[in-house]
């Protein structure tokens, strides 16, 4: 009995990794900005919602919003992502693929 509770928790915890954390709601006030590289304009997303595909060069990412912002390692928001407070930022990996607010 030990052994199929066990089995139980753990498949429900791995589903519950699995499962996207990008929540549709209302739309983060403010703006994330993106800077890719010293020759191209940093890229602006004003009161961002969903999951938004960040540009292939990004670099560094900053949260000028009034709410968490995660950053994630594909396009559709589905992979482990990295939580950015309001007012901060953080290095990201070019090629990253998406963030959402």
């Amino acid at each position: 009995m030990r052994l199929r509770t066990r089995l139980l928790l753990a498949t429900a915890a791995a589903a519950l990794v699995a499962l996207p954390t990008a929540v549709p709601g209302a739309a983060a006030t403010g703006e994330v900005l993106v800077f890719s590289t010293e020759f191209e304009r940093v890229t602006t997303y004003d009161s961002p919602s969903g999951c938004t595909k960040a540009p292939p060069t990004a670099h560094v990412l900053i949260n000028n919003t009034d709410a968490p912002v995660r950053i994630y390692g594909d396009p559709v928001c589905l992979t482990p992502s990295l939580t950015v407070a309001p007012g901060y930022g953080a290095h990201i990996p070019p090629g990253t693929g998406s963030f959402s607010a």
